[in-house]
């Protein structure tokens, strides 16, 4: 079977090598030059399965509004005359509640656990290489409300089989003695020593080496116009190349994994998409002073950035990511968000970067209101969606490759897929449109 793969993001790559894995002739097309240049590009480089309480919660909304007009706010909502980002709201605070919440952890632990797993059996068959660390990974209070409100989402994680282990302050700076400058500070802390760290960026470009070994097909700056349906499914897609060269693109199988812009080609089929981007910032620095940086990938959970170390052929780096902005498909670097994150790095770990040669980056997030993300067939047989990641598109990335894979070739998944598809927001607010030429814009 052929198989067209829109998108050459974490999601895009990985599905693509899953795919040739099960004996498939696979394509993947996208506008960038190279793979994994949007949103895989720089991000916070955490396998995260503890991170799996979803933004949208029951404190939640409180928080929204204490953070409205806040340049530095970890969540900021900037309101705009866009009915999209108004709708997806709605749907967000209805995921706000506690049974909702309990809900949406669960299937992000099993997607999780079994994408983590799948990475580490994907490293031990091919000896890939991304400056991975498997040191676990640490959240750390310094507000002990936050740290109250962590231990019974953490004890529902262990409960599904995410080895969240709630430690005190003073193991914490046992395990990460980076974190002993701010020990009087510290609350609290979790660790999950399964979770991992590496750069996705890296991984995508050697998987794309593996997928090209295998027969994979990558069509680089080919900027998709549009899906055209005819018989009840996908006849064709069409595509312009570098050149601007019209061409039409067929498959018997095409996936959806173009992140935050998927619903704007999914919209003119009859496919609403409840994913809005939440835009996310990251800083990378070169390690200047070794002995006050962090080893342990690590997670700030008041203030929300993460922690990786980088240590490879980039050098040694810290990469800091954190903060979501809901603000359209806007891409511009807003500096006070930049210089927020710099300041907090300070704070916990002064002098331990360079901050000096900081390098900034941004991107847009394609998240769901609930974070879970829609894998799977959509009403047209030969469309499948992995897409609606959100924050989590790194942890999430190998599993969900997996299951698309397992589906397109007519498999039963090794996991319930119960809750990850598109119909369980068929039953509430879907309204969501935009026409397909805004997302070149």
């Amino acid at each position: 079977m052929h198989v067209i793969v829109l998108g050459s993001g974490l999601l895009g790559v990985s599905t693509a090598y899953y795919l040739s894995q099960l004996g498939h002739q696979v394509s993947v097309v996208d506008r960038q030059a190279t793979p994994a240049a949007e949103t895989s590009f720089a991000n916070g480089g955490q396998i995260s399965v503890s991170h799996a309480e979803p933004w949208a919660n029951p404190s939640a909304p409180l928080k929204v509004l204490k953070w409205l007009g806040q340049e530095d706010a970890p969540l900021l909502f900037r309101l705009r005359a866009d009915q999209r980002q108004w709708l997806w709201g709605l749907q967000f605070l209805r995921e706000c509640t506690p049974a909702r919440t309990r809900h949406n952890i669960e299937q992000i632990v099993r997607l999780g656990t079994y994408s983590r797993d799948t990475l580490q059996q994907l490293r031990a068959n091919t000896g890939i290489h991304y400056d991975q660390r498997t040191q676990g990974i640490l959240h750390f209070y310094t507000s002990q409300k936050e740290f109250d409100g962590a231990l019974a989402p953490t004890e529902q994680m262990r409960e599904l089989g995410c080895d969240r282990k709630i430690i005190s302050a003073d193991e914490a700076v046992r395990l990460e003695p980076a974190l002993a400058h701010i020990r009087p500070q510290l609350a609290g802390a979790t660790y999950t020593a399964e979770d991992e760290s590496g750069d996705a960026n890296r991984f995508a470009r050697e998987l794309v080496k593996l997928c090209e070994a295998a027969g994979v097909q990558f069509l680089m700056s080919h900027t998709i116009t549009a899906l055209r349906e005819a018989g009840g499914q996908i006849d064709h897609i069409e595509a312009t190349n570098s050149e601007g060269r019209f061409q039409r693109l067929r498959a018997d199988a095409y996936v959806l994994a173009m992140g935050s812009l998927s619903p704007l080609y999914a919209a003119p089929l009859g496919i609403q998409l409840p994913i809005y981007p939440a835009k996310g910032y990251s800083v990378t620095m070169p390690v200047k002073d070794a002995s006050k940086a962090h080893q342990v990938s690590l997670t700030d959970d008041e203030y929300k950035p993460v922690f990786s170390r980088l240590t490879g052929p980039g050098g040694d780096r810290l990469r800091i990511a954190g903060t979501a902005e809901l603000n359209g498909y806007d891409r511009h670097l807003n500096a006070e968000r930049c210089q927020a994150i710099v300041r907090r790095v300070e704070a916990l770990f002064p002098g331990a970067g360079d901050v000096s040669r900081a390098e900034f980056w941004t991107g847009l997030r394609p998240a769901t209101p609930s974070n879970v993300p829609l894998i799977g067939r959509s009403r047209l047989p030969n469309l499948f969606l992995n897409t609606g990641h959100g924050t989590l598109g790194w942890t999430m990335a190998c599993g969900s490759a997996q299951v698309v894979a397992d589906l397109v070739t007519g498999r039963r998944p090794a996991i319930d897929t119960e809750g990850l598809s598109l119909s369980r927001w068929q039953r509430g607010i879907q309204k969501f449109a935009m026409k397909p030429s805004a997302a070149v814009s």
